[in-house]
Parts: structure tokens; C-alpha cells; sequence
């Protein structure tokens, strides 16, 4: 037997349930949202997302920065980190564009990103210019890509250029051999917009879905016609845009500004998941981890000297790692036993691991079995560690 609870006429509103069992929330006799079985759906019967987890993308908003890139070049050879969990590259011809890292409030985000042409360059061939994010394979499992069930994933983000026109940029394996460009429209320069676009799963070619990249997102800043490709079509072409697509690369002082990306599974894009920061951070330490001070009372680790030139000492983590970091970065670290401050001359990996590294700082002087701390030695005193995809 249905039953009805009705609201006052003013708001319209009626929550029923049908002889199904399913709970329906209507406006003005309209359903909106239907509670089934099969989860929350909205009024195309798609399944709602929950908001927990949802965004495949880490640090859509842009607001970690753990290395400090508030200006980073990529030109038409390198690959340059930016932001945390998102990078530049340049392949091919002579331009060059900046990532930047700028703090603005606008429609609820307090970061984006920058990405400023400095060096105009109209690409051919195969040239190609795009910001992108790699999405672990763990993350992409119950999207079935590769399947005859794969599922559907709706794109959002808030953009702002310089530029008006269709731009491109497209979806692709780890593996590099499956490719679905996509198309979005900037209508007003210099204006904010809000794009969405949905993209069907893939039903052929080999998805990651353990700790290896599943999934790579690019938005082209310029593409050679033979890395373009009709949009909404899966290839095993190598394909980063559309035909027609307007290239900021070609453009010397354009500039495209990117923040609030998300990736859901389903055909509907909905509001922007906002974590915690704490929440973030973690996250991306899970790929870069550094640690930071300018204080010499803030210690990395101990360490046993071997021998009169090396010592060995042991850094944890904040959270595990994707996989055993494969390199590292460090700047004004030293060792103490009372006294000065004694610079080391090198710091490397001895034993690798997810939750901890056992390290070799290489120095002069040292005394077998002696205990030292590992702490900073004068200005911009780091050490990081790398487990990127």
C-alpha cells in the first residue's frame, strides 16, 4: 500500500512510497530523486554517485602544493611537475608555456592553475601540449573499462581564457594505446565557465587496475593534426584533442586557467567533492612526499654512523605509498654531534619501502657506531621522495 506524506502547498513537496517499496521525492508532482534498490537515482533513473570517494581525481581543486611550484615551464621536451598530482608536458615543436600556482577565491575554490603561453608555437604533426593527471589503476576498478560492462564518466571542471572557441583534450590508458578525445566550448573570454562532459567506457583494450597508472586525463594546450580525433570515439590512435580545436600554444600570451576538476562515475555531473585538507594532503603523499623545515630543532631522523663515512637512519612516512619511492630530493641537510652543523655531501636510498626508507648520508669525520641527528643546515632544508606514476 503507498503512502504519502505531503508538505504545504508552497514548497510542493511529497515524499511517497510506491507499492514497489521505492521512496520518491517530488516536486510539484515531479519525481526528482527516487530511493531504490539499486542505490539513489535521479530523475534520468541514473544512479547518484555518493559523495564519499567519488572524484577520481586527487587535488582537482589545486590547493596541495607540497613542492612549492608556484611557476614551473614546460617546453617541447620535458615533463615538469606543478601543482601536487598534476604535471606539464611539451612534445615537439619550439613552444613553451608556464604552469602557475595562484590563490583566487571564485565559485567556492581559493586555487587554480595558470597554464601561460610565454613562447608561441603553431604545432604539426605529431606535437602536443597538455596538462594532465594520472590516475592510479586502483581507483578505476569499478568502472570495468575493458569489459563489455564498462561504465560511463562525467568530467567537470571550472575554466577561464583568454581565448574563445572549442578546445580539446581526451582520456587514455596506461598503456597508451586507447584514446577518447573530448570537446569543450569557452563562450566569453576572460569569464569563468563551468564545462561538464560525459564520456563512455571503454569496452576494449587493457585497464590497470592495481597500483600501475589506470587512467591519464589531458587537457591539450596545442596538438599537431595527427594527435587529433573525433570526439566521444575510443581509438588505438594516439589522440590529445579534436580537429578545430583552438591551440593556446599558437598564441603568445594566452593563457587558460583550470581549477574544481572532477571525475565521477555516471552520466551526471554533480557538485565538486571538497575534502578536508588533512584529507587531501594524504592523498597526494601517497605519490610525493616531503619533508620541510626551517627550524633546527625539527629532526628527519637518527642515524648510526657505519663506518667513518657514511651512517645510516630511517625516515618514516605519513601514509603508505603507491609503491617503494624510486628517487629522491633533498637540499641543507647535515649531521649533528654537538657543535656545528657538518653539510652532507650525499644522501641516497639504502633500503626502499612504503612506509619507511632506510637511508645512506655520506659525510666526513664520522665515528663507527655512533648515533647522529640528521636535521637542517641552513636555508631551504628538504628532503622528498617520489612514487608518481
Amino acid at each position: 500500500m503507498a503512502t504519502t506524506i505531503n508538505a504545504d502547498s508552497s514548497h510542493g513537496l511529497k515524499l511517497s512510497s510506491d507499492t514497489s517499496g521505492d521512496l520518491e521525492l517530488q516536486s510539484n508532482g515531479i519525481t526528482k530523486v527516487k530511493i531504490t534498490s539499486s542505490g539513489i537515482t535521479d530523475t534520468s533513473n541514473n544512479v547518484i554517485t555518493s559523495q564519499s570517494g567519488k572524484n577520481l581525481i586527487i587535488n582537482g581543486n589545486m590547493s596541495i602544493n607540497q613542492r612549492g611550484n608556484y611557476s614551473t615551464t614546460v617546453n617541447s621536451t620535458n615533463v615538469t611537475p606543478a601543482v601536487d598530482r598534476w604535471l606539464g608536458r611539451g612534445k615537439g615543436s619550439a613552444g613553451v608555456f608556464n604552469i602557475l600556482a595562484t590563490a583566487e577565491n571564485s565559485n567556492g575554490f581559493n586555487n587554480h592553475v595558470v597554464l601561460d603561453v610565454t613562447t608561441a608555437s603553431t604545432p604539426s604533426g605529431t606535437d602536443s601540449y597538455r596538462f594532465q593527471q594520472m590516475i592510479e589503476g586502483y581507483n578505476i576498478g569499478k568502472l570495468n573499462w575493458g569489459t563489455a560492462n564498462a561504465k560511463s564518466i562525467t568530467l567537470s571542471f571550472w575554466a577561464k581564457s583568454t581565448l574563445t572557441g572549442t578546445f580539446g583534450g581526451s582520456v587514455a590508458n596506461g598503456d597508451y594505446n586507447r584514446f577518447n578525445p573530448f570537446s569543450y566550448t569557452i563562450s566569453s573570454a576572460n569569464t569563468w565557465e563551468y564545462k561538464t562532459v560525459t564520456i563512455a567506457g571503454d569496452t576494449s583494450g587493457t585497464w590497470h587496475t592495481t597500483s600501475g597508472l589506470g587512467i591519464r586525463l589531458n587537457f591539450s594546450i596545442g596538438a599537431g593534426p595527427d594527435r587529433l580525433g573525433t570526439a566521444g570515439t575510443w581509438s588505438s590512435s594516439v589522440l590529445e584533442g579534436v580537429p578545430g580545436q583552438t591551440n593556446h600554444i599558437a598564441t603568445n600570451g594566452s593563457n587558460l586557467r583550470i581549477t574544481g576538476v572532477q571525475v565521477e562515475e555516471g552520466t551526471t555531473a554533480t557538485p565538486f567533492e571538497h575534502l578536508q585538507y588533512g584529507e587531501q594532503l594524504a592523498l597526494c603523499q601517497r605519490y610525493y612526499y616531503k619533508w620541510e623545515t626551517s627550524s633546527s630543532n625539527n629532526w628527519v631522523a637518527w642515524a648510526m654512523a657505519a663506518n667513518t663515512t657514511n651512517m645510516y637512519g630511517q625516515v618514516p612516512f605519513p601514509t603508505t605509498m603507491r609503491n617503494n619511492p624510486s628517487s629522491i630530493e633533498y637540499s641543507g641537510l647535515g649531521w649533528w654531534l654537538g657543535g656545528a652543523v657538518t653539510a652532507f655531501s650525499a644522501v641516497t636510498i639504502a633500503e626502499s619501502g612504503k612506509d619507511s626508507c632506510t637511508m645512506n648520508f655520506t659525510s666526513t669525520g664520522l665515528t663507527a657506531e655512533k648515533m647522529y641527528a640528521v636535521l637542517p643546515n641552513g636555508s631551504n632544508n628538504y628532503i622528498a621522495f617520489n612514487s608518481e606514476l
